[in-house]
């Protein structure tokens, strides 16, 4: 990709996703994610109903009436987005590229988070850790990510979901809030990491994926290829024991997923390519409002 065609593909992402975060998840993200406590703003007087233990004896002697101090969340949190990608963020069949989708939602957290004022960093990985972006503030720096995030090429195409958090735990010592994206084609069993993570930071998996990661079209014999390993067949999709074969595997994936982010009290997420990530973005972030 040339750099005028980058550049194009970073100022459509931005004013899409920057409009998103503006006017959608800004105060959702800033309601779902709250900051590490809170300290003090200022002092106001006394009114029915508010604690005594809040009174400032100090300015109340000074005063000859009764003032509380008032507290105020401190906001300022680190946002941190585990990327995959590997080579199956290439496939998009029927909707885009996961990689695009992964992409555009990566975007519209970091701008959202903007909007609030807080770090953000990049973890790519693969079956390895490709690039780690440490967390800085700034639009510019945003920006910087999306054009990672868009012109990004892996040295190797596998996937390994524990290397991610593995370095997670070991390079952001902060409480911060983390995102996971990937289709979590994974043949690892990744739950004790997963935990780990989970209980030092704010985790969320965002698992997207294409309609023919989960099944097959009855269409004949084609050929297909992993994008990850390389190995090329044919199948013959006509043949119903094949599509329930491929539709086995993907449930079994599945079950793990779910089981595993159930078991480590994880939020999920689950975008195919061909829908509006927005209404599920947005569901993740009130049922952390309301938990």
């Amino acid at each position: 990709m040339d750099a005028k065609e980058l550049l194009k593909k970073v100022r459509k992402i931005e004013i899409k996703t920057r409009g998103l975060s503006q006017n959608i998840f800004a105060g959702e993200y800033h309601t779902a994610f709250k900051g590490r406590g809170v300290i003090f703003s200022e002092v106001r007087k006394y009114q029915p109903g508010d604690d005594v233990r809040d009174i400032d004896w100090n300015v109340t002697a000074r005063q000859n009436d009764v003032y509380v101090k008032v507290y105020e969340e401190e906001r300022e949190l680190t946002l941190m987005l585990l990327i995959d990608v590997s080579g199956s963020g290439d496939f998009g069949a029927v909707g885009v590229e996961k990689k695009e989708m992964m992409a555009e939602i990566a975007a519209t957290l970091a701008f959202s988070s903007l909007q609030n004022n807080d770090k953000v960093g990049v973890i790519f990985f693969s079956d390895k850790i490709e690039k780690y972006i440490p967390p800085k503030k700034g639009k510019k720096h945003i920006l910087l990510i999306i054009r990672e995030i868009i012109d990004f090429k892996p040295e190797s195409r596998g996937t390994d979901i524990n290397c991610a958090l593995e370095f997670m735990l070991n390079v952001v010592k902060k409480r911060a809030t983390v995102f996971l994206m990937s289709d979590f084609i994974d043949s690892h069993d990744y739950t004790e990491n997963l935990l780990l993570v989970s209980k030092k930071h704010e985790l969320t998996t965002l698992q997207v994926y294409d309609e023919r990661d989960s099944k097959l079209p009855d269409v004949g014999l084609i050929h297909l290829e992993d994008l990850e390993t390389g190995d090329v067949r044919w199948i013959d999709t006509s043949s119903r024991r094949v599509r329930k074969l491929y539709e086995k595997e993907w449930y079994k994936r599945q079950q793990f997923l779910r089981s595993a982010t159930m078991k480590c009290g994880v939020d999920m997420g689950t975008i195919r390519t061909d829908e509006d990530y927005v209404k599920i973005l947005l569901g993740v972030f009130r049922s952390k409002t309301r938990r």
